[in-house]
């Protein structure tokens, strides 16, 4: 199915809700900010690798082999950070997200928001930076990763930085006023403190 082998196909068969795939793409080892690479969720499950964009992008095909749409969102913040993508999925009405990061905070999110506006503004204030500004400024609509099936963009054996380049150049919504960004609160130190927690680490 979609081209994946045998011995992949198995893998996707375990992973039976958005809660088990999460758990799954905890498992996988984070690349740091960024990589130079952009490997397909083929190349992800076998060198057991990834950043946010390929996570997104591994969990964007999981969901599909569980009848949701592969969809994902791109999340646009200042050039003092880091866009950050998610795959995000629809229960009951509401809508959830899968999230592959390194940092203690913007990650799974609960099938609970009405909008993916909602969605996109629970991670707002677990967006910040290192000296507490908090960056998070615009998101894209769910992006529907199947119009790059004729590409092989699941199974590729080359980088697929087409889809990461598409998102980017998408229109993308903004979360804040001017006025809203003049005023922005400080993230307080011990929130910072808690930011800094991370999952992996790199080898010494």
């Amino acid at each position: 199915m979609f081209g994946f082998k045998a011995v992949e196909l198995q893998i996707f068969k375990k992973l039976r809700s958005p809660q088990q795939i999460q758990d799954f793409l905890d498992t996988i080892p984070i690349v740091g900010k960024g990589g130079d690479r952009c490997r397909s969720p083929r190349c992800v499950l076998a060198e057991k690798r990834a950043h946010c964009m390929e996570g997104a992008m591994l969990a964007a095909v999981a969901l599909r082999f569980n009848g949701y749409k592969p969809l994902v969102v791109d999340l646009k913040s200042t050039r003092d950070d880091f866009d950050h993508v998610i795959a995000v999925f629809k229960q009951r009405g509401h809508w959830g997200a899968l999230s592959k990061t390194n940092y203690a905070v913007l990650r799974y999110r609960e099938p609970i928001y009405r909008t993916i506006r909602e969605l996109v503004m629970s991670f707002f204030h677990e967006y910040f930076t290192d000296d507490g500004k908090k960056t998070l400024r615009s998101y894209s609509v769910p992006v529907d990763l199947s119009i790059f099936d004729r590409k092989g963009w699941m199974t590729s054996e080359k980088d697929i930085w087409y889809i990461p380049r598409y998102l980017d150049k998408m229109p993308h919504k903004s979360i804040l006023t001017r006025s809203m960004i003049a005023s922005l609160r400080p993230t307080h130190p011990i929130e910072i403190k808690i930011g800094k927690v991370r999952q992996w680490h790199k080898k010494k």
